[in-house]
């Protein structure tokens, strides 16, 4: 069974130093997908803007400075306010937000005790998985277990050497 835990929150697209407009954006955790969050920005298009980046970035995100590349995530403060910038690059241009600290803490605590650090694999189901893959088929039953003796091979077959 998949849950979803979701936080709809104002972001603030920088534009300068001095400048800035509010962007709507939805955070998502989805227990299909255990390590990843998904942020979904509504522009005033109508095709929203998606990124989804490991969920643990954003847990360390929220304490320090961290990510490479393409997603880069740190805690600062902007006129007293805590907040949490997320700086986002694509082949489509960049991106720097900023986003409540304490609205992105509490969702992302929300997540945490939904499936715990270190217990995303178990929301997978891969034992199960795995299980049903190797599971003896019907009719399988007559097969030897040994791969190397196959129906028709018989171990007193002479040898053509001698």
């Amino acid at each position: 069974m998949q849950t979803v835990v979701e936080r709809e929150l104002e972001m603030q697209l920088v534009l300068s130093p001095e400048r800035s407009i509010p962007v709507p954006a939805r955070l998502a955790y989805r227990t299909d997908d255990p390590y990843a969050v998904h942020i979904t920005f509504h522009i005033g298009s109508d095709a929203p803007v998606n990124w989804t980046f490991a969920r643990e970035l954003l847990v360390e995100g929220v304490f320090r400075p961290c990510g490479h590349g393409d997603v880069r995530i740190w805690p600062t403060k902007v006129n007293a306010r805590s907040v949490i910038c997320l700086a986002l690059s694509s082949p489509d241009g960049d991106a720097l937000l900023e986003a409540p600290s304490s609205v992105v803490a509490a969702w992302l605590e929300r997540t945490l005790r939904m499936v715990p650090p270190g217990t995303e694999h178990e929301q997978l189901g891969l034992d199960d998985a795995l299980g049903a893959l190797l599971a003896p088929a019907a009719g399988d039953e007559g097969w030897p277990r040994d791969p190397s003796r196959r129906p028709g091979s018989r171990d007193d077959t002479p040898d053509a050497s001698a």
